[in-house]
């Protein structure tokens, strides 16, 4: 499951039990390859999403919502440090993956224009 769908997933969730409103759009999806209508969420977006799209988040706004996403490194694990140290292997030679971390969404009703 791709970011995208964990984060579509996690907002309708969080809409259904209030947290977050819908927008009164729908978007039309296949889904089991058919097409269906979902209704469309506010956006949330973790801090650093928000800041590259020119927002900020309000001044003392608390996460709505905690969930893990996919976090690119190419940093090898603890793991793999150690089992490459036992090899005689260099282990800080870069190892590029994904792993789940936990991550702070905020919606759009949390956040303002940064000003220029």
């Amino acid at each position: 499951m791709t970011n995208q769908m964990i984060i579509f997933q996690q907002s309708q969730d969080l809409a259904e039990n209030g947290v977050i409103a819908y927008t009164g759009r729908t978007i039309v999806m296949v889904i089991d390859g058919m097409p269906a209508q979902v209704k469309e969420t506010e956006p949330i977006h973790t801090f650093a999403e928000w800041k590259k799209a020119g927002f900020i988040v309000k001044k003392g706004q608390k996460a709505i919502a905690r969930f893990a996403i996919w976090n690119y490194t190419d940093k090898p694990s603890k793991a793999t440090k150690a089992a490459r140290e036992q090899l005689n292997k260099d282990p800080d030679e870069a190892d590029p993956h994904y792993y789940l971390k936990e991550a702070c969404f905020f919606s759009q009703s949390q956040v303002e224009a940064i000003a220029k």
